[in-house]
């Protein structure tokens, strides 16, 4: 079956003059399961609907949007599959200049806040037409949230697209209800209770029974006058349907109702046990319903077996191609879902933690898609999902449907009733490799190493090292401080040692040379210079030259980004310390001081943390002496600080230490001490012109 259609042309081919859904996408369009335009699109053909597509239309001409005229139902909106602002600039607020979604890899080619700006052509061009936006742009920004790239908290998205439905999650079930309302007649004003949907809407707009919530609270929010523990437990208006969250202009002036309203929203990412949350914004009321149910592993076999071409549309052909699908074309999405719970990572707020794996059958039938591709060489790079070895439901209740309102699967210590067995996902593997036409499986979409040396049969270790490692192995230890990967949500570095003790054994025991590629993360909250030279030592004492390092990128959606903006855990509601541009600088020197353009960064980072023992030519030093010498000769560095302005003093957790912001009992941020902390950050937003 060829592509959906992307002009009139290929809208005669199919025999349609008009289309019930146009979707418009950030992203070049690639017809291939790893593509959310895709996935959607061909799910709501499946379903009996006319979907035309309107690729990375042109911002400087609304009219592209009327190339295949007005659709009958509703239009789509997605930025793709990265958020608009993540594909345009780095941690570093620099401008990026490649994009892997487009056509050549050519940057540029969608707006900053891809959804708003479409949002608006749609709504100057197509007028009153039903707007549904949705995909990890629109999901993450549900609700009010900081926001890195301008330092501001901003309201839900659907205030500033004017769209009428926001859909988050995985969406396809959620968006196909939509789609059966607005197909008999009912008009978009009246979906206002779809699971997995949000809406902002007027009090006399909203279910009847959440009016009659609302009623009871005539007053905003008060968080006056409790304590941290207090605020870390039920402290907002609820009964059994609904939370009352902060309003979005009190999450904006107030530290603690933002760090409130994030760890709630995460609390209520539950299917089964979900509550409605309600959001003020002005004279309206966002309103997020609970979670779609997932998909079933039958309906997931169904959409990943509709008929993809694979391939991008063939308008690409001449243009290079699309160079993301290059990443993914030879891989299989095996599963959905993550229960490692990261605090950086913001797929527990998108695709929540409930693990659901397609059957074995219709895997091993992609994988016999796959070997039937002129270009297929044997090699399948990934069968996996957003964690390869999660590929069970981590307990009874997740199969049941539902997951723990606070307590994590593996944070801060594994679940007593988590479920590990890896055999499931070992015996898809063996199966897949044992087709005819495939020489090698990889798995690239990582493995967490704390569950899988928490299984007590070996076997599938010793399969992963035998047949699924293309000589290296990448792992996310991310940190090897204690302190650090507390705040992070992860195990503690003896889990990583442990492994990687593992692993070498292992493969001595098989002949193999396979290496650990450690992805390693610098500058997030709890960090501080002390913990960033421990992660250095041990570095330096493994033998190990990280060529990339990651700085921490605050991104909508995460409790990390929350602590970075707040200076608070919102789990716990302590304070946190978080590392200022100056200090994220000279963290991420210490992890590469063999580059030679950090040498100077990272003599002042040993000097600051009260390091110089490590400044030498000893087997333990980082780095050699040989500024020392100019100094010794009267010449005065400008590197070197007289007084320490970051703590160093590592604690046992990281809401422990003294954060460098002030809050006062009603939560209100110093501006002026806010301001000073970002200088870095903002100067180069300001830069921009993104303020």
């Amino acid at each position: 079956m060829p592509h959906l259609p992307m002009s009139r042309q290929e809208m005669s081919q199919y025999g349609w003059e008009t289309l019930d859904f146009l979707f418009i996408s950030g992203d070049a369009y690639v017809d291939h399961p790893s593509f959310g335009c895709a996935i959607i699109s061909r799910v709501l053909a499946d379903a009996g609907y006319r979907v035309g597509i309107i690729a990375q239309p042109d911002v400087q001409d609304p009219r592209s949007l009327l190339q295949l005229g007005k659709p009958e139902l509703a239009v789509l909106i997605s930025s793709g599959v990265v958020d608009s602002m993540v594909n345009h600039y780095t941690a570093a607020l620099r401008r990026r200049s490649t994009d892997a979604y487009s056509a050549g890899g050519k940057a540029g080619q969608r707006p900053d806040r891809a959804i708003i700006t479409y949002s608006h052509m749609v709504r100057r061009q197509l007028g009153s037409v039903p707007l549904i936006i949705g995909g990890i742009e629109a999901s993450l920004r549900r609700l009010a949230h900081y926001d890195y790239w301008s330092d501001t908290v901003r309201p839900g998205i659907l205030e500033e697209s004017q769209a009428d439905l926001l859909v988050y999650g995985e969406g396809e079930r959620s968006l196909l209800d939509a789609a059966t309302y607005l197909a008999r007649g009912v008009p978009h004003e009246r979906l206002n209770a779809l699971p997995g949907t949000a809406v902002l809407l007027r009090k006399e707009q909203l279910p009847r029974r959440t009016i009659a919530f609302l009623d009871q609270f005539s007053e905003p929010v008060n968080l006056t006058g409790k304590s941290p523990s207090e605020l870390a437990g039920d402290c907002l208006p609820q009964d059994d349907q609904h939370v009352l969250l902060p309003s979005a202009e009190q999450v904006r002036v107030d530290l603690r109702a933002c760090a409130i309203a994030a760890r709630v929203q995460l609390e209520e990412q539950d299917p089964g046990q979900g509550r409605r949350l309600i959001q003020p914004h002005g004279d309206r009321f966002l309103i997020q319903n609970p979670p779609a149910r997932p998909l079933d592993s039958d309906a997931l076999d169904r959409v990943y077996s509709l008929p993809y071409t694979r391939e991008a549309h063939p308008v690409y052909k001449t243009l290079g191609g699309v160079p993301a699908l290059q990443e993914v074309r030879f891989s299989i999405t095996a599963h959905r879902g993550c229960y490692g719970g990261c605090h950086f990572c913001a797929i527990t707020q998108h695709m929540g933690r409930l693990i659901r794996a397609r059957s074995d059958a219709s895997i091993l039938s992609e994988v016999d898609q796959l070997v039937k591709q002129p270009d297929f060489k044997g090699y399948i790079h990934d069968i996996g999902g957003p964690t390869a070895n999660f590929h069970q439901p981590a307990c009874a209740r997740q199969r049941s449907g539902s997951v723990c309102r606070r307590r994590q699967c593996l944070f801060p210590e594994p679940c007593t009733q988590l479920e590990i067995d890896h055999k499931p996902y070992r015996d898809l593997l063996e199966k897949a490799r044992k087709m005819p036409g495939v020489r090698r499986v990889f798995i690239r979409s990582g493995i967490r190493f704390d569950t899988l040396m928490a299984d007590r049969d070996p076997s599938f270790f010793e399969q992963l090292c035998s047949h699924h490692v293309s000589g290296q192995l990448k792992v996310a230890p991310e940190h090897i401080s204690d302190n650090v990967l507390y705040a992070m949500g992860k195990p503690g570095g003896a889990a990583f040692q442990s492994f990687s003790q593992r692993f070498t054994a292992m493969n001595e025991q098989l002949g193999l040379r396979q290496y650990l590629v450690p992805y390693l993360m610098s500058g997030h909250p709890g960090s501080t210079l002390e913990d960033a030279v421990m992660l250095a030592q041990y570095l330096k004492k493994t033998g190990r030259r990280p060529e990339q390092v990651q700085d921490f990128y605050p991104t909508p959606g995460t409790l990390s980004t929350v602590m970075y903006h707040t200076g608070l855990n919102p789990l716990t509601m302590q304070p946190i310390h978080v590392p200022d541009q100056q200090e994220k600088r000279l963290q991420r020197a210490l992890l590469q001081p063999f580059l030679s353009g950090n040498r100077r960064s990272v003599l002042e980072a040993l000097r600051l943390a009260g390091r110089e023992d490590l400044i030498g030519s000893g087997p333990e030093c980082l780095i050699s002496e040989g500024m020392q010498r100019q100094k010794r000769r009267g010449h005065k560095s400008s590197s070197v600080v007289a007084k320490n302005p970051y703590p160093v003093k590592a604690e046992a957790r990281p809401e422990d230490h003294k954060d460098q912001r002030h809050i006062d009992e009603g939560g209100k941020q110093n501006e002026h001490n806010h301001a000073r902390k970002r200088t870095g950050g903002k100067a180069a937003c300001q830069d921009r012109g993104h303020r």
